[in-house]
């Protein structure tokens, strides 16, 4: 039986990473008639994965923004995907503010497009706080927008919150990851983002954020609401942003825009880039 799962499982992702190097190939090779006036309009983007990912949710939008001659870095928090070894109980919100404030600071980045997912927000949302002078543009994708001296347990939603509170009860330091319910997922991609999740630090859900209005002082601000995912929390911040003169923009996808709906994704990044 083990065998049997095994091989599906590298036949499933033979199959993903074949769709993703052939969307790749496609789009240079529609890209090709400009590729020398690119260079001058190159864009740089950083992406920041949600709960329970990792840099590896962004493949198909990263691999459209490449193909069409821009740099992208797509970051994977402490503790979380290819850094889950890393897990442990001193793992805090501004750990995750600080993995991508030195991203863009080693990295020499300058005028990027940052953007946030889902849980993604908290650290994005402070991450202007230290260097916002680096962000040209700030997109927040279905994603969380804190205010000042809130902590994740204050908008988790009641069941996240129960987990994260029985957690702490059990002396744990993380809690498990919860599959996508989404109808506008295909099963490949499901089973790929189920198989590749892994649990959530809850020490980041623990701490107030320090915001100053760093956040409000980026020159282009964007938020994308997926409508197919019911969160109230994330209706209250798609009519703010509304109300403050921010691009909007809705798309019919579940959650998972960047693995639903890449290609729409990819445009409206473009639209709003740096």
């Amino acid at each position: 039986m083990t065998s049997n799962t095994t091989t599906t499982t590298t036949r499933r992702r033979a199959i993903l990473t074949a769709g993703a190097l052939g969307a790749t190939a496609a789009l240079a090779t529609a890209a090709s008639g400009s590729r020398a006036t690119q260079g001058a309009a190159e864009k740089t983007f950083v992406l920041v994965h949600g709960a329970y990912g990792g840099g590896y949710v962004w493949a198909y939008v990263a691999a459209r923004l490449r193909a069409n001659g821009h740099r992208v870095y797509s970051p994977t928090l402490t503790g979380l995907g290819d850094r889950s070894h890393l897990m442990s109980k001193d793992i805090r919100l501004e750990t995750h503010v600080m993995d991508v404030v030195n991203l863009i600071k080693w990295e020499d980045l300058r005028n990027i497009t940052l953007v946030a997912h889902s849980y993604g927000g908290w650290p994005v949302s402070a991450v202007p706080e230290h260097v916002g002078e680096a962000i040209g543009s700030i997109v927040f994708l279905d994603a969380f927008m804190p205010n000042d001296g809130q902590k994740g347990l204050d908008l988790n939603s009641p069941q996240s919150r129960e987990a994260v509170l029985e957690a702490i009860k059990r002396g744990e330091v993380s809690r498990p990851p919860t599959p996508s319910t989404s109808n506008r997922m295909s099963e490949a991609d499901r089973e790929w983002l189920h198989a590749k999740a892994t649990p959530q630090p809850i020490g980041v859900s623990l701490d107030p954020i320090r915001l100053t209005g760093a956040r409000e002082r980026i020159a282009k601000k964007a938020y994308i609401r997926a409508r197919g995912f019911a969160n109230p929390n994330f209706d209250a911040f798609y009519d703010s942003c509304k109300a403050a003169g921010w691009a909007m923009f809705d798309v019919p996808s579940g959650h998972n825009v960047q693995v639903e709906m890449p290609d729409r994704l990819t445009e409206i990044l473009l639209t709003v880039a740096a």
